[in-house]
C-alpha cells in the first residue's frame, strides 16, 4: 500500500477495496492507447471543457505521454489535500462515496482496450485519473466532491440496489473483455434491463446516485446555448465528449429533479444537465439531503431503516446514537414511541460507541422508548438529578413511571449515562417495561438500558462509529477479467515497445521502417501503431515514402473497418 497520510488514515473497512496498481501488467499498446486519448483530449477539451480542466491537468500530474503512477499522483495530490488508491473496477455506492467523504479518488487500475478506445463501459484509469483528478484541483469543485461524499455515504439503500449494482458491474466486466461472446453481453444486457424495470420505488442511493452521475460524471457547466464539460466520464471519453455538445443531445437546467433520471452507464446518454457554476451544485446537493432521513428522522426514516435489513443508526434528540439492524417500531399518535433492533447493536454519542455499550453487551438486540416522560415540563434529556428525585426515580430506589406515549416502566434504577450535561442513558435492574397489554421487555432479560430522547432527529444508513461496531466490507467477489495475450499480441507490443523507445531517445529513425514493415507482414490490422509512427516522422520532419505509405495504409483501414474513420482521422490530423 501506498504510504499516505490521507489513505493510511482510512476506515479500516473501506481498505479491502484496495489492490496494487502493478505498473508493469500496463503494455506497450496501454500507453499507447493512454496517450492517444490524452493528446485527443487536449487538443479538443482544450476549448470545450470547463477552464479548469487544463490547469488541473499540471496541479496534478497527469502526463500525456505515460499512465499515471499512483505514487507519482499522490505527490502531487498531497499538496492539494486529496489522496489516489487503485481498485477493481465498479465498487458498490456506498464504499465509493465514503472514499470521496474522506477526500479519496478511486481510480480503476485497468485501461480501455485499443477496440474502446472512445468510450468505455467499464470505469478505468483513463475516466478516473484524466477524467476526475484535474477538475479537483478547482476548490469550489473539491468542497463539492467532499459535501457529496459525506452526504451519499449515510443514503439508504435498498435490498434490490445491490442486486442491480453487482448486475451491472458483471455487464461491464463483460463488455470490457474483447473476447467475450456477444451472445453472453446481449444475456447480459437482458438480465440487467428486466431487473431495472422492477426495481419499486428508488431508494435515497439509487436517487442521490442519480445526481452523482448527472454532475460529477457526466455533468455540464454554463449556459444552456453553450456549456462547458467537467463531467469525468465525458472529460474520459474523446467520443462522447464531442457528441454531447451537438444539438442532438439535449441539454436541461440542473436542479434536484435530475434525481428523477435514470442513466445506463454502457451507453451513451441522450440528455444531459447543465449547472450555472460549482456553488449550485451545493445547492442543489443541500435541497436533496433536506429530504433524506438523514435530515427529517422520524417515523419514514426509521421505516426507510427498517426496510434496508441492514445496518442503520438512529439518533435521539439527546443526540444518542442507537447502531445496529432496526426491525420494528411501535407508533402512537403519529409518532414513534419504541423501537427495536435484531442482533448485535451498539450505542454511540457524536459517532463514537460508548464504554459498555458495544455490539456484545447487546449481543441479541435492542428495544428503548422515545418520548417524554410524563409529569415533567422538561424535555427528559435535560432531567437532572433532583428532577429525576421528584419523578421517584432515584439510585437504588424502586420506581415505576409512565411516558406520555402510555409507556410503562418500572424497576429499580441502576445508574445513569451522562454527556456534557445530557441524560443519555438510565439503567435499571429488574425492570419490566409494558405498553398497553403487551410485554416489551422483561426482568429475566437482564438489566435494561433505557435511551433517552423526546424524538427521532436522523435516521441513516451504516454504523455510527464504523470502527467500534467492526464494520467490514467484502471485496466483489467476481474480478475484472485478466487480459491473456496470443503470440500475435506480443508481437505486436514489442512493436509498440520500440516505437516508443525511438520516440523517447530520439534517435535511430532508421528503425522505424522494419517496424512498420513487420506491422503489415504480420497482416495486423492495428491502427494506432501506424499512427504513431507517422506523428514521430512529422514532429521530425523526416522526409520520404514512409509517411505516404503509413497514410495509403491507414486509408486503407479506414476503407474495410469504418468504425475505425474517426479514430484513423483524428490520429493523422494530429500527427
Amino acid at each position: 500500500m501506498i504510504e499516505n497520510l490521507i489513505i493510511n488514515a482510512l476506515p479500516n473497512h473501506l481498505k479491502p477495496f484496495i489492490i496494487d496498481q502493478d505498473y508493469s501488467r500496463y503494455s506497450p499498446q496501454n500507453q499507447a492507447v493512454w496517450r492517444y486519448v490524452m493528446r485527443q483530449n487536449i487538443h479538443y477539451l482544450g476549448k470545450t471543457a470547463h477552464c479548469s480542466y487544463l490547469d488541473g491537468l499540471k496541479k496534478t500530474g497527469i502526463s500525456i505521454d505515460h499512465i499515471p503512477d499512483m505514487e507519482e499522483m499522490n505527490r502531487i495530490l498531497k499538496k492539494i489535500g486529496w489522496a489516489a488508491v487503485t481498485v477493481d473496477g465498479f465498487i458498490p455506492p456506498a464504499a465509493f462515496m465514503e472514499f470521496q467523504k474522506h477526500k479519496v479518488l478511486v481510480i480503476a487500475a485497468d485501461i480501455r482496450s485499443v477496440n474502446q478506445v472512445e468510450y468505455t463501459p467499464a470505469p478505468d484509469i483513463i475516466h478516473e485519473a484524466a477524467g476526475h483528478a484535474p477538475i479537483i484541483a478547482d476548490p469550489e469543485y473539491a468542497a463539492y466532491l467532499q459535501h457529496f461524499g459525506e452526504i451519499g455515504s449515510k443514503a439508504f439503500s435498498s435490498k434490490k440496489d445491490y442486486g442491480l449494482y453487482k448486475i451491472i458491474r458483471h455487464l461491464s466486466i463483460l463488455k470490457a473483455d474483447p473476447l467475450t461472446p456477444a451472445g453472453k453481453i446481449r444475456e447480459a444486457e437482458a438480465y440487467l434491463e428486466d431487473v431495472s424495470n422492477n426495481m419499486g420505488t428508488p431508494s435515497e442511493m439509487a436517487l442521490i446516485r442519480n445526481l452523482h452521475w448527472w454532475t460529477v460524471e457526466y455533468g455540464l457547466i454554463g449556459n444552456l446555448k453553450n456549456p462547458k464539460i467537467y463531467g469525468a466520464g465525458l472529460l474520459s471519453s474523446i467520443g462522447e465528449s464531442k457528441s454531447v455538445l451537438q444539438d442532438e443531445v439535449i441539454k436541461l437546467p440542473y436542479t434536484v429533479d435530475a434525481m428523477n433520471y435514470d442513466f445506463d452507464i454502457t451507453k451513451p446518454q441522450p440528455r444531459l444537465f447543465v449547472t450555472p457554476d460549482f456553488k449550485h451544485l451545493n445547492t442543489v446537493l443541500d435541497e436533496f439531503s433536506g429530504r433524506m432521513a438523514l435530515r427529517t428522522g422520524g417515523i419514514e426514516g426509521m421505516m426507510k431503516a427498517i426496510e434496508s435489513e441492514n445496518t442503520a443508526t438512529v439518533v435521539y434528540s439527546s443526540g444518542l446514537q442507537v447502531s445496529g439492524t432496526f426491525s420494528n417500531i411501535l407508533v402512537n399518535e403519529g409518532a414513534a414511541i419504541y423501537l427495536n433492533t435484531t442482533g448485535p447493536t451498539a450505542l454511540n454519542y457524536k459517532d463514537k460507541m460508548l464504554e459498555g455499550h458495544s455490539k456484545d453487551h447487546h449481543a441479541d438486540g435492542f428495544g428503548s422508548p422515545v418520548g417524554k416522560i410524563k409529569g415533567s415540563l422538561k424535555p427528559t434529556r435535560f432531567l437532572n438529578d433532583r428532577d429525576l428525585d421528584r419523578l421517584g426515580i432515584k439510585i437504588g430506589n424502586k420506581s415505576k413511571f409512565h411516558f406520555e406515549s402510555g409507556i410503562t416502566v418500572e424497576g429499580t434504577l441502576h445508574h445513569k449515562t451522562r454527556k456534557d450535561g445530557t441524560l443519555l442513558i438510565m439503567t435499571f435492574s429488574e425492570c419490566i417495561v409494558k405498553y398497553k397489554d403487551k410485554t416489551l421487555f422483561h426482568p429475566g432479560w437482564g438489566l435494561y438500558d433505557l435511551t433517552v430522547g423526546e424524538n427521532i432527529i436522523s435516521v441513516f444508513s451504516g454504523p455510527a462509529d464504523a470502527e467500534g461496531f467492526g464494520l467490514q466490507y467484502l471485496p466483489p467477489e467476481e474480478k475484472t477479467h485478466v487480459v491473456k495475450y496470443d503470440d500475435k499480441t506480443l508481437a505486436l507490443n514489442r512493436l509498440y515497445a520500440r516505437v516508443r523507445e525511438i520516440r523517447d531517445d530520439g534517435k535511430n529513425m532508421d528503425g522505424l521502417l522494419p517496424v512498420f514493415n513487420s506491422l503489415k507482414e504480420g497482416n495486423n490490422e492495428d491502427w494506432l501503431l501506424p499512427v504513431e509512427i507517422l506523428e514521430i516522422i512529422r514532429y521530425n520532419k523526416i522526409n520520404g515514402g514512409l509517411g505516404k505509405r503509413i497514410i495509403t495504409h491507414l486509408e486503407k483501414l479506414k476503407k474495410e473497418n469504418p468504425h475505425l474513420k474517426n479514430l484513423i482521422e483524428n490520429g493523422i490530423s494530429l500527427a
